[in-house]
Parts: structure tokens; C-alpha cells; sequence
């Protein structure tokens, strides 16, 4: 796997700016930090295997019961789970989208077909849709919303691809590690079915990719047994399992983020506008635009990294993706993106 593969790869380059990893600007709470040193007595025994107190805290946050969560080390260490443990043959995925899900397919010897969204509709998955969920598919995963293009699923197509799922006994995976930064989000578990599973992290929303900690909703508690028995025992580390329950105490910090975001996206798709650089509406917490090739080296230049994003299928080397970061920081990649333009 190249550097390229993923953003955040501050290691490889001088950076003083980071948008190439879809972080929370606020970044990780204190309280995180100061809960995970205060118990760090716990570090030298080996962690609940269970994550019990871990997935009461879910559970509560959530609404949801404790018996159909499953936690694992990062939404990717869940994903590879989910395919080893249920092995289908066949699976249906978007493209542009996160390219972790065919690797862990084609891995496990599934064949992989992917549904191509359509730029001049900025990529905004349509009703259309529906024709490729055809009954040879065992697997269908979607990107709610979707990474790279920021943009989430229509509330009724949902709801319908949640049924045609629940007909053809299509396990569904849908990805929403990014719905958190989206007010009033629609998630699917207002369609829940048993054939669903539904993937978050705390890696972006609470901006701890470091301590890697992911979970998973499952339509039915068999669903999550298959899952939790596959993979290594101990995958939840005991700062990890710390960390989790202290972030979801953090009420004020996720409504100051959406604020943040909503105010600051704006402001960064207006900026991109102004500057005749073509953008993609975005639900999200990061944009994807289109540039010259050369931009990604230009800004590197000023310590600024961005997400070139020519290795997801359907898109090429004029495509970038920018994370919303806060406002000192933005004007910051406006100023250095208005030199570009101007040479």
C-alpha cells in the first residue's frame, strides 16, 4: 500500500497543515486524554475482550442494544471481520468510494462489482440504483455519506434499499463514520433490518485516529456473535476502551463541531468558488474539487497537504479532497489555493 492509498500521512512530507485526514478540527477532547492517564493502571492486564462497559456506553448513546454491538480496533479492523466472517461471493460497491472495502473483498477471493456515480450529478446516488441489486449479490456496501464526495444517500432511497436487501437476503454494510458531522443525518437504522449493519468509528468525529477504535450495529445479536467471533481476541486496547467511553460523554464538544463544520464548509466552498475551482456539494466534513495536477506539490511546497485522488476508481489525478478544518487554518489553504490561480 503506497502513501497515497490513505490521507493523513503527515510522516512521509514537512507538513504544517493537514487536510488530507478528515479529522475533527477541534481535536481530541481533553477530557479523553486526562481520562485515559488517570486509568492507565488498567494497562498492565489484558483488556475486556467484550468491551462490556464500552458497549454500555454505545448502547446508551445510541439507543441501541448492547447485544448487537460489537467493537473492534478502528472501523477497517471491523470491515475485514465483517467480510471474513460472512465470505460473500459477490458484492456490490459504489465507486469513487473508500477504497479499503474492495481490498478487503478481493483479499477474501470475492468478486467485486462496482455501480460508477455519475460526476454531472455530482455524484449523488439516485433511484437508478436500485437495477444493480440483483439477486446474484450477497454483499452490498455503501458510504453513508460517501468518502470521497462527501455527499449522503436520499432518505427514501434508503428506505428502499433497505427492503430490496431485506428480500434478497443481501447483507447490507452501510459506512457511516462520517454521519455524525451531518445535522440531522438519516441513518439507516431508521430502516433497520436484519440483514443490516451499520460501521462507525470515534477516529473522525472525536479526532483520535491514533488510538484506533471502531464499532458496529448489526440487525440481529446472531449477526454480531459471527462477527465478534472472528479476529483476534483482545482487540480493543484498554486506553482504547478508556478513550470510548470518556468521548461519549462529550455533548457540548459535538454540537460546537457541527457548528463548526456547517459555518466552515460553507465558507470553503464559497472560497473555491470564488476562485473558478469547480467543487462538489458536500454533507460532510470535507470537500472534493477539481484542479490542475500540479496543485498537490504546490501546497506541499507551503506545508500543506491535501488528498490528491486519482487512485479511486472514477476519478483522476484533477481531483482533490480538502478536510474542513477551522477558520485560521482555511484561510490559510485559500490564501496559498489564491496564489495558485494567480501564479
Amino acid at each position: 500500500m503506497t502513501s497515497e492509498q490513505h490521507g493523513g500521512n503527515i510522516f512521509a512530507n514537512p507538513v504544517q497543515y493537514d487536510f488530507s485526514a478528515n479529522l475533527n478540527p477541534l481535536g481530541l477532547p481533553e477530557s479523553v486524554c486526562q481520562a485515559v492517564f488517570d486509568n492507565s493502571d488498567l494497562w498492565e492486564h489484558y483488556p475486556d475482550p467484550y468491551c462490556t462497559d464500552l458497549r454500555k456506553a454505545i448502547s446508551e448513546h445510541e439507543n441501541y442494544p448492547a447485544e448487537k454491538i460489537i467493537c473492534g480496533n478502528g472501523a477497517d479492523d471491523l470491515l475485514y471481520r465483517i467480510v471474513q466472517a460472512f465470505r460473500p461471493e459477490k458484492t456490490l460497491i459504489c465507486a469513487p468510494t473508500f477504497g479499503e472495502y474492495q481490498k478487503a473483498l478481493t483479499e477474501n477471493q470475492c468478486l467485486v462489482t462496482e455501480y460508477l456515480l455519475d460526476e454531472k450529478n455530482h455524484f449523488l446516488l439516485t433511484e437508478s440504483f436500485l437495477n444493480a441489486l440483483t439477486p446474484d449479490i450477497d454483499m452490498l456496501i455503501l458510504c453513508h455519506p460517501n468518502n470521497p464526495t462527501g455527499r449522503c444517500i436520499p432518505a427514501e432511497l434508503l428506505q428502499k434499499i433497505a427492503e430490496i436487501c431485506d428480500d434478497n437476503k443481501i447483507l447490507l454494510l452501510c459506512d457511516e463514520c462520517f454521519l455524525d458531522f451531518v445535522p440531522d443525518g438519516i441513518s439507516i437504522r431508521n430502516f433497520m433490518r436484519e440483514t443490516v449493519i451499520i460501521l462507525k468509528a470515534f477516529t473522525k468525529i472525536y479526532a483520535m485516529p491514533g488510538i484506533r477504535l471502531g464499532y458496529a450495529m448489526t440487525g440481529n445479536s446472531e449477526l454480531a456473535e459471527k462477527i465478534r467471533n472472528i479476529g483476534q481476541f483482545w482487540s480493543v486496547s484498554a486506553p482504547a476502551q478508556t478513550a470510548g467511553i470518556s468521548a461519549l460523554k462529550e455533548k457540548k464538544y459535538l454540537e460546537k463541531t457541527l457548528k463548526m463544520i456547517q459555518q466552515e464548509r460553507q465558507f470553503l466552498q464559497n472560497s473555491l468558488s470564488e476562485l473558478h475551482l469547480k467543487y462538489y456539494p458536500s454533507d460532510a466534513n470535507f470537500i472534493l474539487f477539481r484542479a490542475k495536477p500540479d496543485l498537490k506539490a504546490k501546497l506541499l511546497s507551503e506545508k500543506i497537504l491535501i488528498r490528491e485522488c486519482s487512485n479511486y476508481n472514477g476519478l483522476d489525478d484533477t481531483y482533490y479532497r480538502i478536510a474542513v478544518r477551522n477558520h485560521e487554518e482555511n484561510q490559510v489553504l485559500i490564501s496559498a489555493l489564491r496564489r495558485w490561480v494567480h501564479g
